[in-house]
């Protein structure tokens, strides 16, 4: 079947964590007879449910969802795996229907889809086993400070507790000279379908009140011992990340649970910080008040 992909449209809803993405964008599909796509990296991975918040069971079967437990948490994977496998799933709903849904709270994984990346150049062996072995001898924060020295910019996006992703801008930049996000905006790829950007925007207080209940639903729903039946594969670059790693923190004993709880409390609402930082400087977006429908569309 042939289409003009002109007259599609592709609705983006976004926004920090805890901000009732979830429950607009599955209101939104079924509105549009269509299917979901998923840009919350961290949702991609199998073995990762709680900590991830991923959709229920019901929402999932209550309209399609791609790119959720996808992968596994051993699988290597880029922005730019999903920006070329996205695509490719878009276009091919567009070839059955003149909408597609894409949510998520990875803004990175949001402008693969949305403009695309220049091709990097290949990095050195010698500049990223150098890296490595400073993070392996001075530990994730000094290279987060690297990080905010060099690409300030970056370093407020970037989920600091993502060891692979601190390492590759650090890679770029010592490779060439220049910010990571200098280059990631350099040159955008023009998309030919129509692309309708929202985001759900709640006062600060109340978005953080929401993350600690949520957090608190995911220790009462099996958090730690989700955590616990991944800790043999803590090293893995999939689980550097807020809700998993200060558990792994307390199973060594370095911290106590409350503590372990607490952090995570934090750590999200930081998270949440640096996501609204991203969507902030996204200016082809609207900011949706909590409750709002998104605009009506012509079907």
């Amino acid at each position: 079947m042939t289409y003009n992909p002109n007259h599609k449209t592709l609705v983006v809803i976004s926004g920090p964590t805890s901000s009732g993405k979830t429950s607009l964008a599955i209101q939104t599909a079924l509105g549009l007879q269509t299917e979901i796509i998923s840009a919350d990296s961290r949702q991609f991975y199998q073995e990762m449910t709680i900590g991830t918040a991923k959709p229920s069971k019901e929402e999932l079967a209550s309209v399609p969802h791609h790119f959720i437990n996808s992968l596994s948490i051993a699988d290597s994977y880029s922005a730019g795996d999903f920006e070329r496998e996205a695509l490719e799933k878009i276009h091919a709903l567009f070839a059955k229907q003149d909408y597609v849904v894409m949510v998520g709270g990875s803004g990175l994984y949001i402008k693969a889809v949305t403009t695309g990346f220049d091709q990097f150049p290949d990095i050195p062996i010698e500049v990223r086993e150098n890296l490595k072995l400073r993070l392996e001898n001075e530990g994730l924060e000094a290279l987060v400070a690297d990080l905010h020295k060099l690409d300030p910019t970056y370093a407020t996006e970037v989920d600091v507790n993502n060891s692979q992703r601190v390492i590759r801008a650090l890679e770029i930049i010592n490779s060439t000279g220049e910010s990571f996000s200098a280059l990631r905006k350099k040159q955008e790829k023009p998309r030919n379908f129509q692309i309708k950007q929202f985001a759900i925007d709640w006062p600060r207080d109340v978005l953080y009140q929401r993350i600690n209940e949520r957090v608190e639903q995911m220790v009462a729903a099996g958090l730690e011992k989700e955590a616990r039946g991944l800790y043999s594969q803590k090293h893995l670059n999939a689980l550097q990340t807020v809700g998993y790693a200060e558990l792994f923190d307390f199973f060594d004993g370095k911290i106590d649970r409350n503590e372990a709880i607490r952090l995570i409390k934090r750590n999200t609402r930081r998270y949440a910080k640096r996501q609204l930082t991203w969507f902030r400087n996204q200016e082809q977006l609207t900011w949706l008040q909590p409750g709002d429908p998104l605009p009506t569309f012509n079907t």
